[in-house]
């Protein structure tokens, strides 16, 4: 498989980054889910919040070096069976998923910055508040992080729905792309 992306498909960069982010978002979601019901005596109180902080900063790195990749590598494009109105969804979807993944990083990151703390990132560095203590930045944050997840779920969720319709009832290649084939 080669490096870079051609006229005709997805290289590893390309797909590994994809696959990568994907189920990191996945993992996050899940940890954020399950992680809001824990009471305060629970042994993940402290530790599954710290794990979130960390690996979303760990994301906010590898969606600008997703973004950089995309700026340098050529682009496989659409498929010619893909219908006029299928490519514009399509690029829609994948800006409006990259949009929404900058929101919700960057909200989780106020939430967790609000009170003028820095977030240790796995104890390997820490990443300042740059917004110092912000009376009400919390729960405004914490608003636009939680329906900017839940709209990523619901997009993601398209879009891995339009990859199986290509997949199944077109009998195209648009996922088999994904996957370096």
């Amino acid at each position: 498989m080669q490096l870079r992306n051609s006229s005709e498909r997805y290289g590893v960069v390309a797909i590994s980054m994809h696959w990568l982010v994907a189920a990191v978002v996945i993992g996050l979601f899940a940890l954020g889910y399950w992680m809001v019901d824990l009471s305060y005596y629970h042994d993940w109180y402290n530790q599954g919040p710290d794990i979130h902080r960390s690996v979303g900063i760990l994301l906010f790195g590898l969606m600008i070096a997703r973004m950089l990749w995309r700026l340098l590598d050529y682009d496989p494009g659409p498929l010619s069976n893909h219908t006029r109105l299928e490519v514009a969804s399509a690029q829609a979807a994948h800006a409006l998923l990259y949009l929404l993944l900058f929101v919700a990083m960057i909200s989780g990151y106020l939430i967790s910055t609000a009170d003028g703390s820095a977030i240790s990132v796995f104890g390997w560095f820490d990443v300042p508040s740059l917004t110092g203590q912000v009376k009400g930045l919390e729960d405004t944050a914490g608003a636009v992080h939680y329906w900017s997840t839940w709209a990523i779920v619901l997009l993601a969720a398209l879009h891995a729905g339009a990859a199986f319709k290509h997949h199944l009832i077109d009998r195209d290649r648009t996922l088999r792309r994904m996957f370096g084939k």
